[in-house]
């Protein structure tokens, strides 16, 4: 049960990583602050290794990767285009982050509270990668 459980913390562990890197991508080139394309483009860093140490561990598992949902990469390309094309600023980037970060932060709680009895290195991976989203958004407050 712990494998089964370990495997699927990773694999939410790693599409959420995912999900924050294109979602980080899609705004940068839009940023005027240079300060906030610094904060962007290292919590983008920061998600891109935790990813690349999700995969490590997956491998060790013999499992495959996962990529974030049709629907759910749709969606957010969607809601961040509308919203660049109506008001580009940087606190509209601020804002769509901040969304991003907190869906990110309670899916991923709630994967944590769902697969209990997964290992500890899975949910130690689990914790950083909210702790990661949770400094981005106190991050960028200023700038809502």
């Amino acid at each position: 049960m712990e494998h089964k459980e370990t495997i699927h913390l990773l694999k939410e562990c790693d599409a959420g990583s995912k999900m924050a890197v294109t979602s980080i991508d899609e705004v940068l080139e839009f940023v005027r602050d240079e300060k906030l394309k610094k904060l962007l483009s290292e919590s983008k860093a920061h998600h891109e290794k935790l990813g690349n140490e999700t995969h490590e561990l997956l491998s060790k598992y013999n499992s495959e990767e996962k990529d974030p949902s049709i629907m759910a990469k749709g969606m957010s390309w969607l809601k961040t285009n509308m919203k660049l094309g109506m008001d580009d600023s940087d606190a509209t980037i601020a804002d769509l982050i901040t969304d991003g970060c907190d869906m990110g932060v309670k899916s991923l709680n709630q994967y944590l509270n769902e697969y209990s009895d997964a290992d500890k290195a899975a949910k130690d991976v689990c914790k950083r990668l909210i702790k990661i989203e949770e400094d981005l958004r106190q991050d960028i407050q200023t700038y809502l």
